[in-house]
């Protein structure tokens, strides 16, 4: 080998980082979104002004959209305890760690080796006669297989790794948002179990008052038996659902400890009815579905992974071209430890290889038909993502542009059935009616008490999902913390 070998080597190694930065990746754009324009409008549909704050929902944190101090504090506890928050954050930390190992394939790795060989020669085998023992010590330093990135291959897999991890990021606060409306709506349905439960307990307590003076005077042969086995049916069914709406509340107890990941439910929770707990999210008819649903993590993650099914073509394509790696060392040997670094005991290998497929029954087209395929796969999801995204906020939008009006006749309708059940008492106290009258004015009054309950839950569940589908429910704060450790 020539003298100048070496610095061949250097300029072409240097010329491979210059030229590493091209890659076979196909030029990436921005599908376009296959949504509506516009909001849905109609007679479900109500327009209103931006939000009171004038912000949109991704730029409202929890704390701020929920204003129950006891919503808050439970809210804390989950994004602390959460299980399944827990296990979204440690992808993000595997993934930035599979995104470090891609992009140190993109620098050499430089490896120190020492060695020591020792061998015994015996007499017959040599000139001497007698047996001899001959040792050999290196030192090296040097390049170990680096492949010299001439056609992206390294760099197209590092670029996925990227969008990888970037996706999980997203995922992360995609499951931040979930947890949030979860752990949100889980505490409505628990306080307006708690109502329920309550109307019914009330319910049976005025049930059974009603069927003492009935049975004093059926004692007094006043009423008849029928009227007595009318009040005790009221009886029974108020004590069924008296139990049955204890059992609820204790599902939702275990259902609400199960998201906050602790064994019990704090002993601070005392809450016993649904208040207003979100700020008012409103849009107007005349914003950019796109541009709003793009705050949406699980969107943004969508397209994170369909670049990085984009980039992976890169590397698919690349593995149709050469190959070329370098393996170097530089050092010294000496039969002598004491001469291991004298001058003249220099040593260095210089090995390049290049590879070239010429034939290998297909294989590399079939990755890259793959990687095309999951591309397609990966642009499909994406759209499937922004589809789902605007069907939910469209059915928040038009179960918020009816429920007020639900909500005004609901309460009517309760405080109408309330009246007809003291009237109703009141004539059969005068003999006016029969008892089944006023069995049947309860019926409708508790029955119209607990609709008002369930009115007033899916009410309050609505201003969550708007929030929830709108991409809210992720403390700035906390997320721009987060982002310190990214690569």
């Amino acid at each position: 080998m020539s003298r100048n070998m070496k610095p061949k080597a250097v300029s072409l190694a240097v010329a491979a980082l210059l030229l590493g930065g091209c890659t076979l990746i196909p030029k990436y754009e921005q599908p376009p979104t296959p949504v509506a324009a516009q909001w849905p409008t109609g007679s479900a549909y109500r327009a209103q002004d931006v939000s009171a704050a004038g912000q949109q929902a991704a730029d409202i944190g929890w704390r701020t959209f929920f204003a129950d101090p006891q919503l808050q504090r439970l809210i804390e506890t989950a994004l602390t305890n959460n299980r399944d928050l827990q296990v979204s954050a440690l992808n993000i930390q595997r993934a930035q760690a599979m995104y470090q190992i891609r992009r140190a394939d993109l620098l050499p790795t430089v490896a120190v080796g020492a060695s020591e060989a020792a061998q015994r020669v015996p007499g017959d085998l040599n000139a001497t006669g007698q047996p001899m023992i001959t040792r050999q010590y290196g030192v090296s330093v040097g390049l170990s297989s680096y492949e010299l990135d001439f056609f992206g291959r390294i760099r197209s897999l590092n670029q996925q790794a990227l969008e990888l991890y970037l996706a999980t990021e997203e995922a992360w606060r995609s499951a931040q948002i979930s947890l949030v409306s979860e752990v949100a709506n889980a505490y409505l349905v628990w306080l307006a179990d708690r109502q329920r439960l309550q109307v019914a307990q009330e319910t049976l307590k005025s049930q059974r008052q009603s069927y003492d003076l009935i049975k004093m005077r059926y004692d007094q042969g006043i009423v008849s038996e029928l009227n007595l086995r009318q009040a005790q049916t009221s009886v029974e069914i108020a004590r069924a659902d008296a139990a049955n709406y204890t059992g609820w509340v204790a599902r939702d107890e275990n259902a609400l400890s199960l998201l906050l990941g602790t064994p019990a439910l704090p002993e601070w929770l005392t809450a016993d009815r649904m208040e207003d707990l979100g700020t008012e999210i409103h849009l107007t008819a005349g914003e950019v579905p796109s541009a709003v649903l793009q705050q949406r993590p699980d969107i943004l993650a969508a397209e994170h992974r369909l670049k990085a099914a984009n980039a992976n073509i890169g590397a698919a394509r690349a593995a149709f071209f050469p190959t070329i790696s370098l393996t170097t060392s530089v050092g010294t040997a000496s039969a002598s430890l004491s001469g291991l670094f004298k001058a003249g005991s220099g040593v260095w290998a210089f090995a390049p290889q290049i590879g070239l497929p010429i034939f290998d029954s297909g294989r590399n087209l079939a990755n890259l038909e793959v990687s095309e395929t999951d591309r397609a796969i990966a642009l499909a999801q994406y759209e499937k993502a922004i589809q789902s995204a605007f069907r939910e906020v469209s059915d928040a939008l038009a179960q918020r542009g009816t429920i007020d009006e639900q909500l005004a006749a609901q309460k009517a309708l309760a405080e109408a059935t309330a009246a007809t059940f003291h009237l109703a008492t009141a004539r059969y106290e005068k003999g006016v009616d029969s008892y089944l009258t006023v069995l049947d004015a309860q019926r409708g009054m508790y029955s119209a008490n607990l609709g008002l309950v369930g009115v007033q839950l899916v009410r309050q569940m609505n201003q969550v999902a708007l929030y929830k589908s709108l991409g809210g429910g992720v403390d700035r704060q906390e997320y721009q913390g987060g982002q310190k450790n990214s690569p």
